[in-house]
């Protein structure tokens, strides 16, 4: 009902999940910092403004945005998301932690697949005056930040 994806539509989040590393997808495996069978987690491809590192948690099946999302998978994300935000406090000694979501265009949604973003917070660090401020992370840029993340969550 609120899904805008066009049929031909190639989910770039779907191919990241399935492994595939190809033209209609910027995540690459070493950007994984967490999988189980119900979700995964990777560094975002884009760098946001004085954000570096931040991370999308997802769910493994295709389910496009909030309205389709069921209420335990819900849960799911938020647990991992929780996870995630406490380690990213410690490993990247942020002072804070925002979470957004964007469903549908008007609501800034670019990829049509449910993604939670997890960023981490500075003081001063401005990051509602730079979200449109993103850049392409090279992967050896990103790189780091999925070490750092998934040394952790591996403890």
């Amino acid at each position: 009902m609120y899904n805008h994806a066009p049929e031909d539509y190639h989910c770039p989040i779907c191919l990241g999940v399935q492994g595939i590393e190809n033209e209609h997808t910027l995540l690459k495996q070493q950007d994984l910092v967490y999988k189980d069978d119900v979700v995964s987690a990777f560094i975002n491809s884009f760098f946001i403004g004085n954000n570096p590192g931040h991370v999308i948690v997802v769910p493994n099946t295709h389910i496009e945005n909030l309205y389709d999302l069921s209420p335990d998978v819900a849960e799911h994300i938020m647990v991992i998301a929780k996870k995630i935000a406490l380690v990213m406090k410690q490993v990247y000694a942020c002072q804070g932690i925002t979470t957004l979501q964007n469903n549908e265009p008007a609501g800034n949604q670019h990829a049509f697949h449910f993604h939670l973003h997890i960023f981490p917070r500075y003081e001063n660090d401005d990051l509602h005056m730079h979200m449109n401020n993103k850049r392409l992370a090279e992967p050896s840029e990103r790189l780091s930040y999925a070490k750092k993340l998934i040394d952790e969550l591996q403890k």
